[in-house]
């Protein structure tokens, strides 16, 4: 006798077969879409903790390229390496210190592992 929630394959037709094949060859992707995003979320994060640290090297008036979008960058200068701006989501940007903006991407970084590492050992238990 099958326990609950069990599924006796030897039981089901071939059309049954094939039906649970698709639904979990979409749940496989499906976590396996998860985690290319969060990976590439915290590259991205780890990419603006690293420029974070380069902008506080840099003395006050440095002229450097500021960029607009992924491909367009424009000439600037730098006029406050104390206070940087943060892009919290869905187009919405907090003034922060420098340490307070650095905190944030550790902080989203270790999120990110975190969610990364627990979806990791579901698949794996799965």
């Amino acid at each position: 006798m099958a326990s609950p929630g069990r599924i006796e394959l030897d039981k089901l037709s071939v059309e049954q077969l094939k039906g649970i094949k698709e639904q979990t060859d979409l749940e496989v992707n499906l976590l396996q879409d998860s985690l290319t995003k969060i990976r590439t979320a915290t590259n991205r994060l780890e990419s603006a903790a690293a420029a974070l640290q380069d902008l506080s090297l840099r003395p006050h008036g440095k002229k450097m390229l500021v960029p607009l979008t992924a491909s367009l960058y424009v000439p600037g200068s730098l006029d406050d390496a104390e206070n940087v701006l943060v892009d919290v989501g869905t187009g919405y940007f907090i003034e922060k210190t420098m340490a307070q903006g650095k905190e944030y991407c550790e902080r989203k970084i270790n999120l990110l592992k975190s969610n990364f590492d627990e979806l990791l050992e579901f698949m794996l238990s799965v």
